[in-house]
This record gives C-alpha cells, structure tokens and sequence, in this order.
C-alpha cells in the first residue's frame, strides 16, 4: 500500500516553515496573482525562489495554485508567471481554467498540472476527460462522496488529491457567483467576500419560517478519525485547507495527520486521542463535521449561530462590576489569552491583567473566580470562550523553531598519507558527490588525529538541513589532519550536496496548437424554460432554441426542443437529443453520440477555453455570467486574430442568475415545490430558492436585463438567452 502524499497550505513563508517542520510532503501556494486566495500572505518572485529551494532541500514538493479564470487581456501576463515558475523548479500548477490548462500542457507536455476542485470535477467520466487531456491529479469536489471516490480510483489513471481538514465552501467550489455578482468580489477570481458567512432569514412566500441566522455557514471539515479509510481508499493526495491560517495552525493540523497517517501504516490506527482533538478546537474551529466525503448528517453541516472560530468555553460572567467583570472558570485561563464574551453584542479581549481573591496572577485554574478589568459593559451569565491559548501558540512556536526535520547523509573520508584528502556525501536518494582537499594527509609526529576526532568533526553540521548517520573512515592510521580542513571539506561537500539536491530537469517549451472547428454567423434567440406551465407551441415560432431542464423535456416528449442536464452529475445516465451540459463529465458521456451545448457553469471567459471545448465537441458555448461588455468583445477578437475561425458563443441576457448550487438541503427535506422560498439578507434582498435533482439552487435577487441587444450580435456572439426561471 502506497503512502498518501500529505499536502500542506502555505500562505506566507513563516507558515512553509511550520508545514516542512511539521512533517509534510508537499506544499500549495500562490503567488501575487492568479490564486483563488488572493487575501492570504502570497509570495513575491524573489520570496518564491527562496521558498522553493528551502523546501527542495528538505525533498518537499511545491504546488502552485494558478487557479482563477483567466480573461484575453490577462493572457501574456498569466504565462510570464507559467513561465517563472517553471525556470524555478515547480513541481505543478493547479489550474482551475480549462483553457489555461490545455495552453499550459501545450506549451510545457512536460510539466505536471493538476486539476483545480474550481473546476468542478466530482465524476468518473470527468477524471476520464481531464486525464486525457494530460492532467496528472485531479483535486475532487469536496462533496464527493468516498464511494465514488473509490470507484473513481478503480477506473481511471488519475492520482487523486481530496480535502481533509478546514473551511468547506456551501456551494460547490467554482460553481458559486454570490459574491462577484452582489458585489464584485469574484470567488472565481480569488476574491471571494464569503457571502455565506453572512446572516440570512428564510422566507415561505413573505411568511418568516427562520429568523436571521448564519444559514449557510458550514462547520469545518475533520476526518482525522477517518484517515485509514481514505488511505485504504488510495487516495494520492490528502490536502489540508487554510491558507489564510496562521503558521501555528499550519504546524498543528499537519503534524497529527502527519501522525495518523505514520500510524496507520505501522499500527494500523491512526491513535488519535481527544487531547490532540482539544488541541484542534483550540487553535480553530466552528464545530467539526465529516463532510459529504463521509456522508455528515444534513442537519449537522451548518453552524447557524456563528460563521467564526467558536473557541473552548472556559466558564460564565458570575459578577459584574463597574470596572471590570468576574469569571467562574470551568477551565484554565492565563495571562495573555485570548478571550470572547458571547451576547448580543459579543465583546473579546487579550487578558492582560487578572485577579484572584483580590491577588494579581498569571494563572487561574478550574473552579477558582478571576477577575479581569475592563471598561466596556458585559451581560451577567453570558459564556467565556477562550479564542487563543497562548501557551498553545507559544508551545507551537518552540516546536517550529527546533525543527527535528533533517536530511540524513552519509559520509565517507579517505585518509591516506600523502594523498590529498578526499570526501564522499551521500544521501538517502542516492545523490552523490565528491570533494578533494588541497591538503595532503600528513603523518603525525607526536598528535595523531584519530577517528573519533575526525567523526566529531564531521558530525557538526550546525544549522543547516543535514543530519550526519553514519562516517566510514578509510585510511592510514597515525595521521594529522588540521580541525579546519576537516570543517573546510565537511562544507564543501554538504554545499555541492545541496547545489545537486536543488538541480531539476530543464522543461521544455514547445508552440501552442489548436484547431477548433468554424462556424457561421448567425443572429438567434433562444429561451431557457424551467416552468412546465409556461410552455406552449408558440414559443417555437419566437425562438430559435428552447432548452428545458430533463425532467421536463421527458413530459413534453418534443425533439425540437434542448435538454438541460444537471450541472452536478456523480453517475450520468445514458441521453438522447441535443443536451445542454454543465460540467466537463457530460462533454466527456456525450460529445460523440450527442449534439451538445455547454452552460454558463463551465466558467468560460477566455478564447483559449472557446476554443478547447469547441475542439472537445461543444458546438455552442454559453460564456460566463461574470463577463463585462469589454471581455466579451476582446475573448471574440482574440478568437478570430489567434485561430481565424468565427467561434458559436452565446451570452445570458435576461433571467434570474443562479449564484450557487448546493448539495446540502437548506429545508431539511421539508421543502416543498408548490411554494416560493426565499433568503433575506441583512440589506433586505431576497433571493429566490429552488430544490431540483436533490440539489439546492439559490438565485440572484437582482434580474439580468441587457437592453441593447444588438451590439452582441456585432461583436460576434450568435445567441442571446433568456432565462425564464420565475
């Protein structure tokens, strides 16, 4: 059985330490630009170089997540950094756009890529089409269930990575538009707001059924209890969320999967105790769940009544004064802890100062009554959580500071008389290397250099990465060696090691190469109809196509119309007539027995993706909804100019936007489709939901109402659409 690669989140450099520290394999971070965490630390040019050959040295491989889409003006810019990367020695991209995907692998056949969870992978036949196309990983939906991923596992060739640990998005990943299109923050590009995070009412009609809650906020993800499973599984790749962490955080969540899984292997338990557990909660947590990766129970997913770190409770207010409050301790509290007061309006603070009976202290235990100045008013009995435990940090601080990390080597020194001295280091991959002295080996008059001086010596490697295991000495007996030529040669030598350790295959760039099919102008005008009601014969004579979600169109039972597949497909089913598809599994089932159309989920805001799914045998192709006027028209002009071909583009230009496609049931099995449901935000929108193939759909409150219609057409674009959703 293979050992699942243990990948690590690496926002800054303080936190790479902590992850390599801490025993991971490998490592996934962003530079300035192009990463779905653009808020986190990221790495300038010059802190990446440092930081890809920190973790080379310690045989840790480094990811690079270049996983945004992508829009034409951005493209020279967006390969620069390819290009960077890859003079740099990095291990993979994960992309998320399928056009820069197919760009990349073009230009670099050589360099792996793996596949983004942006890019919505969550099928067989999904992995099947990526892996031919040239990805090496894929990273799963976190809503994969681990059946399927096993099933996946048995019937393709992809290495597969899943999340572990962390923030869970409620939408699935690259398919949630809330936050770009309420507020220009796309997660598609990075900059997500976490709208989801957000308090929401839910509404039956204007009838109130929940009051304001965090109704989409998920618990985070903790399998540690089930690691032997996803290792039995054969999983390639556990990663860890939280990039936006600190090092701390980093350091403590990999070190005990780094112990679960080391366990597993030689006791088969990963010997996860409740202590580690607390240690978890301590450092952060919004409750723990296993995720739809192990089937969590529906209502246990969301912590409706805080989107942030819930902390530990340590006790309640049992005393209210006018200079400050007192706290009946259910745990231990010290100087410099960081704590929050839960009411209306929670109130947190670091302890500075504290009290028991009336002597000032640094440490309260269980039982005893603290009291804390403090000048802002708290409510009597409202729970004390402890947020930050500053002997934790402190404690976590130490381990990363002395890393135990090393890389063992081996050295072997020839001492012969009058021959120069030579050295050998090798370490446990087999990398080699030699170093003659300058100094010829002398015979000793009256101090010999022995060998325990000589292993002494060598054995001192200081601060660097190496740990010295075993020293063979071959030579003649009654010699002097100088202490200095031996430092001067152990040096030597663990340098030139370090230079071959770093040394990487040059990756070569080859031209880029696609010939997408052509296709005439034309001027349609298509409909999108999700109401049984609302269809009649008529619309026929009006629109060009009509599209209408499967389990109408099996009603309807009419070849002329279009039949939307879901876009959230784990086993798809064998289709008949010409099919709108959401995700890249359908192109893959039905390209070559079907006429197929792609939808707005596919996240198409480039020329290089027109291209690759047209090539792919998308014959029309819905552009993103996050797309301005501008980037339509310079995606078709970058069409035409690059490939000389008119691409079949279509553009959504009335209708209710979906903004995200959940797998978790917002009603608990409760809803019911005779009724209209709503989300109420804390600025009065509501947003319309909807539940169709077990999945919940949530739309924008404001309608897209393009009103000059034609300037479409003379950019290009062959189809306009409207959606008739409500």
């Amino acid at each position: 059985m293979k050992k699942p690669e243990l990948l690590a989140p690496v926002g800054n450099f303080e936190s790479l330490v902590a992850a390599i520290s801490a025993g991971c394999d490998a490592v996934y971070l962003a530079l300035k630009n192009y990463g779905a965490r653009a808020y986190a630390g990221n790495f300038s040019h010059d802190d990446f170089i440092k930081a890809i050959k920190y973790a080379h040295l310690y045989d840790v491989k480094v990811y690079v997540t270049l996983n945004t889409l992508i829009y034409d003006d951005e493209i020279n810019s967006f390969l620069k950094q390819v290009d960077f990367l890859v003079d740099n020695n990095v291990d993979a991209l994960i992309i998320q756009d399928i056009g820069m995907f197919h760009l990349i692998h073009n230009l670099y056949p050589d360099l792996e890529i793996h596949i983004s969870t942006q890019m919505h992978i969550h099928n067989i036949e999904g992995c099947k089409l990526v892996s031919k196309m040239g990805a090496k990983r894929v990273v799963l939906a976190r809503e994969t269930p681990i059946e399927l991923v096993k099933q996946i596992k048995e019937q393709t060739d992809i290495e597969l990575e899943v999340f572990v640990h962390g923030a869970l998005c409620i939408s699935y990943s690259g398919q949630c538009l809330m936050s770009s299109l309420i507020g220009g923050r796309s997660g598609n590009r990075g900059t997500c707001a976490q709208c989801c995070r957000q308090p929401y009412s839910l509404y039956d009609g204007s009838k109130q059924i929940v009051d304001e809650q965090y109704l989409l906020s998920t618990k985070d993800l903790n399998t540690l209890n089930y690691v032997g499973k996803l290792i039995d599984c054969g999983i390639d790749s556990f990663k860890i969320e939280g990039r936006m962490k600190r090092a701390e955080y980093v350091y403590l969540v990999v070190s005990l999967y780094r112990k679960a899984i080391d366990n597993y292997f030689q006791y088969h338990y990963c010997k996860i105790t409740d202590e580690d557990l607390m240690e978890l909660k301590k450092i952060f947590n919004r409750g723990f769940i296993k995720g739809f990766l192990f089937h969590e129970q529906n209502d246990k997913f969301t912590n409706t009544f805080r989107p942030n770190h819930l902390g530990i409770e340590i006790g309640t207010i049992s005393k209210v004064l006018k200079n400050g409050f007192e706290i009946a301790l259910t745990s231990d509290l010290k100087i410099n802890d960081g704590i929050r007061i839960i009411g209306d309006n929670d109130v947190g603070l670091v302890v500075q100062k504290m009290y028991v009976a009336n002597h000032l202290t640094k440490k309260a235990s269980m039982k005893q009554k603290v009291f804390i100045p403090f000048k802002k008013k708290v409510m009597l009995h409202a729970k004390v959580v402890k947020t930050t435990d500053s002997l934790q940090i402190s404690n976590l601080q130490a381990k990363i500071k002395n890393n135990p990390r090393k890389v063992s080597v081996k050295f072997k020194l020839e001492t012969k008389i009058n021959n120069n001295l030579k050295i050998k280091v090798t370490d446990l991959k087999n990398n080699s290397v030699e170093v003659i002295s300058d100094y010829v080996v002398q015979e000793s008059n009256n101090n010999p250099t022995t060998n325990e001086k000589i292993i002494k010596q060598l054995s001192k490697t200081g601060e660097t990465v190496y740990n010295v295991i075993d020293i063979e000495v071959i030579g003649d007996k009654n010699i002097f060696i100088p202490v200095y030529k031996l430092n001067d040669i152990r040096r030597k030598a663990l340098a030139l090691l370090t230079d071959k350790r770093l040394l990487r295959k040059k990756i070569e760039k080859k031209k880029y190469e696609c010939e997408p099919p052509d296709f005439k102008y034309k001027t349609n005008k298509n409909l999108y109809l999700t109401n049984l009601v609302s269809f009649n014969q008529e619309l026929l004579n009006i629109y060009d196509e009509i599209t209408v979600p499967k389990a109408i169109y099996n009603k309807l039972n009419n070849k002329l119309l279009c039949k939307k597949i879901p876009r959230v497909n784990e086993h798809l089913s064998k289709e008949d007539g010409y099919l709108l598809v959401g995700e890249l599994g359908s192109i893959f089932k039905y390209a070559e027995t079907n006429k197929i159309a792609s939808d707005f989920s596919l996240n198409v805001t480039n020329s290089y993706t027109v291209c690759v799914l047209h090539c792919l045998g998308v014959e029309k192709i819905t552009l993103s909804i996050e797309m301005n006027d501008y980037q339509i028209k310079k995606l078709v002009d970058s069409y035409h100019s690059r490939y000389h071909k008119h691409p079949n583009l279509e553009v959504i230009v009335k209708g209710y936007p979906e903004v995200m496609v959940m797998k978790y049931d917002l009603f608990h099995g409760k809803y019911n489709d005779q009724k209209k449901y709503y989300l109420k935000d804390k600025y009065n929108n509501y947003f319309p939901i909807r539940r169709e193939d077990g999945l919940t759909y949530i739309y924008h409150y404001k309608k897209i109402n393009k009103l000059d219609l034609d300037k479409y057409y003379d950019m290009g674009i062959n189809n306009l659409r409207e959606n008739s959703t409500f």
